[in-house]
């Protein structure tokens, strides 16, 4: 009988989940301290490994930031695009759809905090910060805009221009949002001035907008 199979298997299993395990500890530790201030050998003892293990799959801790940022970002957009191109209903319709689905995936999760992240060391970090426009804000912006775009078309809103200026509008609140999640939310003495229902407040938000660019205005 070999006794070294289930214990080959064991480790065979633990060694395939370590990429998971090293982007969680990254997570959690860039959102808690930052980039700069967030070292490899730290991720490492966070997710229970040798110091060295991360880069037997990342080679550098630019890159590790990057695969995070496809891993907890990228892939939710991703998602929101599936359900576009599956919704049959109206863009306003679409909108809320994707306000509280974005909402509870990403925004009050552990990866929202990572936009308060890019505000404040965008400055710092030039080339993540490239990457992080092109692979998340720009696409999401896009994602927004074609909805726009829709509605337009199927005379749902009235023509507005330039749409990227909508798009924006649009999704102002709902990062705003987000940062506050990750920064004040956590501060005792200013929670109780913010809005208690996210969702809501970002619903509300959107309706406002909203009926400022539908062709009659939307029913209360």
């Amino acid at each position: 009988m070999n006794l070294k199979c289930p214990v080959s298997s064991r480790w065979q299993r633990k060694k395939e989940a370590r990429p998971a395990e090293i982007l969680d500890a990254a997570l959690d530790l860039f959102v808690e301290k930052g980039f700069s201030a967030t070292r490899i050998e730290e991720i490492a003892k966070r997710a229970g490994v040798t110091k060295g293990t991360p880069y037997l799959y990342f080679s550098s801790k630019e890159d590790l930031f990057k695969a995070m940022v496809r891993e907890f970002l990228v892939s939710n957009l991703g998602a929101m695009q599936h359900v576009v191109e599956q919704h049959s209903g109206s863009a306003s319709a679409l909108l809320h759809e994707l306000v509280a689905l974005w909402w509870q995936n990403v925004a009050s999760q552990r990866a929202g905090g990572l936009c308060k992240l890019m505000i404040a060391e965008a400055a710092n970090f030039p080339e993540l910060t490239r990457f992080y426009h092109e692979e998340v804000i720009y696409p999401g912006k896009q994602l927004i805009a074609a909805i726009v775009r829709q509605g337009i078309d199927s005379g749902e809103f009235r023509t507005l221009e330039p749409i990227d200026d909508i798009a924006e509008a649009l999704m102002a609140p709902a990062l705003m949002m987000m940062i506050d999640q990750h920064s004040f939310m956590r501060v005792d003495f200013v929670r109780s001035s913010l809005p208690k229902d996210p969702v809501r407040y970002l619903n509300n938000a959107l309706s406002l907008m909203l009926n400022g660019l539908c062709q009659t205005p939307l029913p209360r």
